[in-house]
Parts: structure tokens; C-alpha cells; sequence
């Protein structure tokens, strides 16, 4: 599945290099047209995330809630969900699938524990850099492994990983084939992969490699694809 990224920032849709704040590689005032648009051209679901959110910044509820009433595919929904309040209000929402990082990365018992109580809905967001798990929109290393959170997660009943290679994210010179093999192989879910997708042989390689989806953003935003080469609009 080819999955739109819609990233928020200060109320705008925004494409990060590496997920820095100032490396805006565009703003486009109004989101919920942005998530529109992308489902007019074919996209099978969206995948929204609330930079402010999970920067500590405050958040783009408003926005999201916006989406998810508007549209008629199944919203994706992650960044900064950090307590069970807005997971279950995500949830009542509407939201097909939440994302969660920081929190359940830092706390196994409350993943535990929300994964029971949301099966098949939670999305653990395993951000990588040099072979380590990032948090806090990808400014701390949570200083765990990639293969100590395989294990501690092997048997919950979570929706699916979503990988995105810190290294190569945003800046749309192509995904690191290597590092995205090992890790599909090794991982005991279903894998979303994001991070560096640029090209159509980016995603077939992910294909191949077994991964579940590919979330796609500034390849995407600035033409190097389109809606014709992934969903044939």
C-alpha cells in the first residue's frame, strides 16, 4: 500500500529534511485540502502526522479531527500520543490506525497494556538512526536497540511497526535498501517503511522485501512521483 504523508506543523503541511524544524522543503496553509486531494488521486488511506505534537509544542487536533470526518479512506494518525486521553480520542474519532512512539518506546507496560486494549489498531513507530531507536520527534535516542524493542513487542497484538529511517528521511535521494531488508526481515509485525522513498524501484524494492506499506512524502510533494505512478489515477 503507497500511503500520502500529511505532516503538521504550526497548523501547515509541511516535508522535513530529517525531521528538523527550519528545513521546510515546503508549507501548504490548509491540511484538510492537502489530505483531499490525495484521496481524489487514488490514495487507499493517509497517513497524518502532528509535528507539534511530538515536538511538545502543542497540537493539530483540530486539523485531524477535520480529516477524519472528511475522508472516506482510513486515516493513519501518530505523532506526539503520549497518553491514554488522546488515544481513546483518536480512537472514538474514527482513526483506522494510531501511531505511538515516545511514550510506548520509554513505558513497555503502557503499550502493553494499550495494545491489549486496542488490538489491531496500534502502530509502534520504531524511528532508527545508526541502528538505535529515536524518540521525541526524533530528537533523543530512547537508547534502545532496534532488537530490544523486537523483543519486548514480539508477542502484542499491534497493527504494525512503521520504520522510518532517520538517516535518509526528507531528503529524497532514495531509501537505504540494506537496512530496510534487515529490518522487515527481522521484525516479528507487519512493517510500514518510510524514510528516503524516492523512486518507483524505492518502492518495489520495499515490496519485494516484504513490507506492508510505504508512506511517502516529499518524492511525493515536490513531483519526483506521482499519483499516476502509485495509485494510477
Amino acid at each position: 500500500m503507497r500511503i500520502p504523508a500529511v505532516d503538521m506543523l504550526d497548523h501547515q503541511v509541511v516535508q522535513l529534511v530529517g525531521g528538523v524544524p527550519g528545513t521546510e522543503v515546503l508549507r501548504l496553509p490548509d491540511p484538510v485540502a492537502v489530505a483531499l486531494q490525495w484521496i481524489e488521486h487514488g490514495a487507499p488511506m493517509l497517513h497524518v502526522v502532528d509535528l507539534d505534537a511530538a515536538l511538545g509544542r502543542g497540537n493539530n487536533d483540530d486539523h485531524i479531527l477535520d480529516i477524519i470526518n472528511a475522508a472516506d479512506v482510513p486515516v493513519q494518525v501518530g505523532g506526539g500520543i503520549r497518553d491514554r486521553d488522546r488515544l481513546d480520542m483518536l480512537v472514538d474519532a474514527g482513526a483506522a490506525r494510531v501511531v505511538v512512539g515516545t511514550k510506548a518506546i520509554r513505558d513497555p507496560t503502557w503499550l502493553e497494556d494499550m495494545a491489549w486494549e486496542y488490538p489491531g489498531i496500534l502502530v509502534l513507530a520504531m524511528d532508527t538512526k545508526g541502528g538505535m531507536v529515536q524518540v521525541k520527534g526524533w530528537q533523543e535516542d530512547s537508547g534502545a536497540s532496534v532488537d530490544e524493542i523486537f523483543d519486548r513487542t514480539r508477542d502484542l497484538p499491534l497493527n504494525a511497526v512503521l520504520n522510518t529511517n532517520v538517516d535518509v528521511e526528507g531528503q529524497a535521494r532514495g531509501i537505504d535498501v540494506a537496512a530496510a531488508t534487515d529490518f522487515v526481515r527481522r521484525c516479528p509485525h507487519a512493517v510500514i517503511a518510510s524514510g528516503g522513498i524516492t523512486t518507483m524501484a524505492d518502492i518495489d524494492l520495499l515490496e519485494q522485501a516484504g513490507c506492508e506499506g510505504a508512506v511517502i512524502g516529499v518524492a511525493l510533494y515536490t513531483g519526483k512521483l506521482n499519483s499516476r505512478m502509485l495509485w494510477g489515477d
